[in-house]
């Protein structure tokens, strides 16, 4: 057996030792794996194995920015985010899994059982991964604007018109469909709706997979591609429970919200789309954010809405309406000052609606 010590970038192998490998990634993070027991399951569960994921993240990176801890984090492989457990801040949304590369590299010395190279398991990263959110995925190459060669050196005066025309060809033939440019527009449309609504790259990459569909069965023939772009996000928001409401997405995508909801219906029909109700606890800390209300009252409003919710008041209301009328309860309960003014404007709604959930409240629930 092997005791492997990787220090930066310092790989020192010692042999001699039988029962457990240590490997140092970093110096505060030691992995000790015992290697002895699983010589003898090596052969029987070979074709039952899992893969194993290997998550490494750099020491500067494992301290909390607001706690200022690092034994306090928490990896989740599923969604790749790095999590202190003490503060519940996200420190990392895209971890990345290099226990195995996305490419083979062969050696030109040693050669294997059977006569072939053998395979350098080398960690190298070969680039951007494959997305959605753009009409190729990534995949294609392009002819950069810079009149340089790949040694860094000026390309001469008598080729670079021939590189030129070569590169007007490559724009040309970059877009082969009239499917390709909806597409690129389309996305030009995501990319500014993401960066002027905060979304996560889970509700881009699902947004771009559902147009993609949409496309497929010729719903965006007739129909403009904002409008059906902006259904989609909305379609996604409310999936993965993220916050956005109509007149949010409306305002964003510069559409009306009549178009939008059409569009909407559209592709929940069609596509045969299950959108789960809003949750609104979520709304409770947009409008409290909005608001700047104090984290007493957003706990208060919560557990008021938890009674809401078990005594099914919420059904068929607004959740926006709801949450900020909890929010209104609990600031008169908690002694906050605040006009209804505030709140409605926060949540997006009016002050009519918000006095008549609250009367709606006061005679379902006690409020005293």
């Amino acid at each position: 057996m092997y005791i492997t010590l990787q220090i930066k970038h310092i790989l020192y192998l010692l042999q001699g030792v039988n029962d457990i490998m240590f490997w140092f990634t970093t110096p505060d993070q030691i992995l000790i794996r015992d290697r002895k027991s699983e010589v003898g399951k090596e052969k029987d569960n070979d074709s039952k194995r899992s893969p194993s994921y290997d998550f490494t993240i750099d020491a500067e990176q494992t301290i909390c920015s607001i706690c200022k801890r690092s034994d306090k984090m928490i990896t989740d492989p599923e969604s790749g985010e790095v999590i202190c457990s003490s503060c519940g801040v996200v420190l990392l949304d895209r971890i990345e899994d290099i226990s195995r590369s996305e490419r083979r590299v062969f050696g030109s010395g040693a050669r294997g059982m059977g006569g072939g190279r053998q395979m350098d398991n080398t960690r190298a990263r070969t680039g951007a991964p494959i997305s959605l959110a753009r009409h190729d995925m990534g995949l294609t190459t392009i002819i950069g604007k810079e009149d340089i060669d790949a040694s860094g050196q000026k390309i001469e005066t008598s080729i670079r018109s021939t590189i030129k025309r070569l590169r007007t060809w490559d724009s040309r033939a970059y877009i082969h469909s009239c499917s390709d440019r909806n597409l690129i527009q389309a996305f030009n449309e995501l990319n500014i709706m993401k960066d002027k609504l905060a979304l996560s790259d889970a509700v881009v990459e699902k947004s771009a997979y559902i147009y993609r569909k949409a496309q497929t069965r010729g719903l965006v023939r007739g129909r403009t591609t904002s409008g059906i772009m902006a259904a989609a996000i909305y379609a996604v928001c409310r999936e993965i429970r993220t916050p956005r409401t109509l007149k949010d997405i409306a305002a964003a995508g510069n559409i009306r919200r009549k178009a939008l909801a059409k569009a909407y219906r559209k592709l929940i029909v069609e596509l045969d789309f299950e959108v789960p109700n809003i949750d609104p606890m979520k709304c409770i800390v947009k409008v409290a954010n909005k608001a700047h209300l104090s984290e007493k009252t957003v706990r208060h409003a919560m557990s008021i809405m938890n009674d809401v919710t078990n005594n099914e008041i919420s059904a068929g209301k607004d959740p926006m309406a709801l949450a900020a009328t909890v929010l209104y309860v609990s600031c008169i309960k908690n002694g906050e000052n605040i006009k209804q003014d505030n709140i409605s404007n926060a949540a997006g709604i009016t002050g009519v609606t918000l006095r008549n959930r609250f009367k709606d409240l006061k005679s379902r629930l006690d409020l005293n």
